[in-house]
């Protein structure tokens, strides 16, 4: 029996025509990131300089060039120092600051994963608090009420600035004069918002950071002798001589780093208003969604990479859920805290019960630079319907 033959595909009628033919094609998904280093037309010149200059490591003069554009962004005698990432450059800072080894660093169990591993890795021993549940962050008053054990054991203090929002930094000078303990801030996120060195802070410049090199990070100081140190650390202790002055490691930048870098800091100033503006729009497209809570500033003072949303409580991972069903991605950035990964299981802690709440109530949504109106119209629209749905 012969089979018959297909129609046309210009005869084909709407009741006849196959549902493939028929149906609307899904929207594509939205991703939760969409990382955009500088293009390459635009680290051309900087790759030129280091070819004529046949310097390609060891703090030629594109990176040091780099070093000195950051540090003009904050008040004369900051000191810039890169570091191959922000992690090594928390490591190597706490490293620098000659703690007791084995001591514990107060910190926030609300922060990513790195900040933990860094303090471990240079021989010390996380001590969770809770943070501030307005804030999201670690609070002077609270590590103060830890007293007496906090003068007995801790030999630091590691605020977070939470996905680039920044502290009451006077305040963090104060308990610093107060208790005598070091403090050094992880800004890993808080390129836009840091403007001040008086307290240390490593920066991250990671492809997914508003200002990135692909790999990398820096610390900013006004201590000179902290920064040399530090310095001395990333180059295997060298100095001026093949001596190696302390124990080290090799954790510099290269120049091809550092041309990135330069290349992104000529673009900053148009990409940062361009951030803003998504920011902006993502505020106003959900400001029929009072439930949404963005955190203080952001999109309008200061910006980053990310958007993390305060949602009601305990709606987070429901929410999540609805979202990914309508091909919307998201990502709970910080887990549930460091407390609850495998490798801080041990970790000394208090107790943690904004932590806890912000884990169960606070999602990062798909944000980048060249996010489109439909996009933003979209991600409202669902996540709209999300919250109606709970």
């Amino acid at each position: 029996m012969a089979l018959p033959r297909a129609l046309p595909l210009d005869t084909v009628t709407p009741d006849a025509a196959p549902a493939s033919l028929t149906a609307p094609k899904p929207a594509a998904a939205i991703a939760v990131a969409r990382p955009r280093m500088p293009p390459a037309e635009a680290i051309l010149p900087y790759l030129q300089q280091i070819d004529e200059a046949r310097w390609y490591s060891n703090f030629g003069a594109v990176l040091l060039g780099l070093e000195r554009r950051i540090a003009e962004r904050f008040a004369p005698g900051a000191q810039v120092v890169t570091v191959a990432n922000a992690t090594q450059a928390l490591t190597l800072t706490l490293k620098a600051m000659d703690l007791k080894p084995g001591g514990y660093v107060v910190m926030p169990s609300w922060t990513f994963v790195a900040t933990a591993h860094a303090v471990i890795a240079a021989g010390l021993k996380p001590w969770f608090v809770d943070v501030d549940s307005k804030t999201w962050m670690l609070d002077p008053a609270t590590v103060i009420a830890l007293s007496p054990e906090l003068a007995r054991e801790a030999v630091a203090v590691i605020p977070v600035c939470a996905f680039g929002a920044m502290p009451d930094l006077a305040a963090w000078r104060s308990f610093r004069e107060f208790t005598g303990l070091p403090v050094l801030l992880d800004a890993a996120a808080a390129f836009d918002a840091l403007d001040d060195a008086r307290l240390p802070a490593v920066v991250s410049l990671h492809a997914t950071k508003v200002l990135g090199v692909g790999e990398g990070g820096f610390l900013v100081t006004d201590d000179a002798d902290l920064a040399h140190r530090v310095r001395l650390q990333t180059n295997f202790g060298f100095h001026g001589s093949r001596d190696s002055q302390v124990a080290a490691t090799n954790s510099k930048l290269s120049e091809y780093a550092g041309a990135v870098g330069m290349a992104a800091l000529d673009a900053w100033p148009v990409d940062r208003l361009r951030f803003l503006r998504a920011g902006q729009m993502l505020r106003i497209a959900l400001m029929g969604c009072p439930e949404v809570r963005f955190q203080e500033g952001w999109g309008a003072d200061w910006t980053t990479s990310v958007c993390t949303v305060g949602l009601p409580p305990g709606s987070a991972a429901q929410v999540a859920q609805s979202l990914r069903a309508e091909g919307v991605d998201t990502r709970a950035w910080w887990g549930g805290g460091c407390h609850t990964s495998t490798a801080f299981l041990d970790c000394r802690r208090e107790a943690l019960p904004a932590t806890e709440a912000l884990a169960a109530s606070t999602l990062g949504l798909p944000f980048f630079i060249d996010m489109d109106g439909d996009e933003i119209a979209r991600i409202a629209a669902v996540l709209d319907r999300a919250l109606g749905a709970g």
